[in-house]
């Protein structure tokens, strides 16, 4: 490990072990400045002059302060926070420290409510000099797609339902979207995905999906009913009449695909498809 030039507040912070005090020990940058971790996070391994990595953010009286907890995001990361909280100025999320972390009014989209998750974004408030998070995402969406193209595969994060389908992060930089006529398995707020670049707008968003362009529909899907069939002992109580929600909820698809995915199964001897539902041969 090699010991922090200054003091980072958002970050993980590599600090020399300085001093030891009753309220905690003191850690150091380079610079000189340091920090105290409370009593609460000591242990005797953290002798004088040792290397600790901690995560630094202010206390209640907004004072910095370290500990050796890992918060569920840092600064400028995304991620789904719990609701813990709500007050007249704003709503307090669960982020895995001591001290939730704020979401002012005025980062908010729709009002908190206790108990909801929420995809939100950690950010440094010029005005208070804290950090917060932010609902608001709009602003730190890059708009000159580098470095992509149609077909590419890309990391996505699931941020909220829209009347089109879902909108994502792409790569932690870019806007995109998959249609929900394009989607056939359940997705949930917050969820991580690999995706495929369709189109790029001219805007800078990215339209999304969530299957390999140029993939052989059939066989792919084939092997995932086959797959689900030996999970459920070679029987499942479903045929080409089954309602069409029912599938996708079951098996992540159209009826479509499901119903080329069963021909193309029992053309290959592997399945038989009855009144009663579908079964592995052999």
């Amino acid at each position: 490990m090699k010991q922090s030039e200054y003091l980072e507040l958002g970050l993980i912070n590599c600090l020399r072990v300085d001093r030891h005090t009753p309220h905690g020990i003191f850690l150091a940058a380079l610079d000189g400045n340091d920090v105290l971790l409370p009593q609460a996070y000591v242990s005797d391994e953290m002798t004088d002059d040792s290397l600790l990595e901690v995560f630094l953010y202010t206390d209640s009286e907004d004072r910095l302060i370290a500990t050796n907890l890992k918060p569920t995001a840092m600064l400028n990361e995304y991620a789904l926070f719990d609701v813990v909280d709500v007050a007249p100025f704003g709503a307090f999320v669960n982020w895995g420290l001591l001290k939730d972390l704020l979401v002012p009014n005025m980062f908010q989209k729709t009002p908190f409510k206790k108990g909801e998750k929420r995809f939100l974004k950690v950010v440094y408030d010029e005005r208070t000099h804290r950090l917060v998070a932010t609902e608001k995402l709009g602003d730190f969406f890059d708009k000159k797609v580098k470095g992509l193209a149609p077909n590419k595969e890309v990391n996505i994060i699931i941020l909220a339902k829209t009347p089109l389908g879902f909108k994502c992060l792409v790569d932690e930089k870019y806007e995109g979207l998959i249609y929900s006529n394009e989607i056939f398995e359940n997705i949930e707020l917050g969820d991580k995905k690999i995706a495929f670049v369709k189109t790029i707008r001219k805007d800078g968003n990215i339209d999304l999906s969530l299957r390999k362009p140029g993939g052989k529909k059939g066989s792919t899907v084939g092997e995932s009913v086959l797959e689900l069939l030996k999970q459920n002992n070679g029987i499942m109580p479903y045929n080409y009449k089954s309602d069409a929600e029912l599938i996708k909820n079951i098996f992540g698809m159209s009826k479509k695909d499901f119903k080329r995915s069963l021909t193309a199964l029992q053309d290959a001897g592997k399945i038989e498809v009855k009144d009663t539902g579908i079964y592995i041969k052999g």
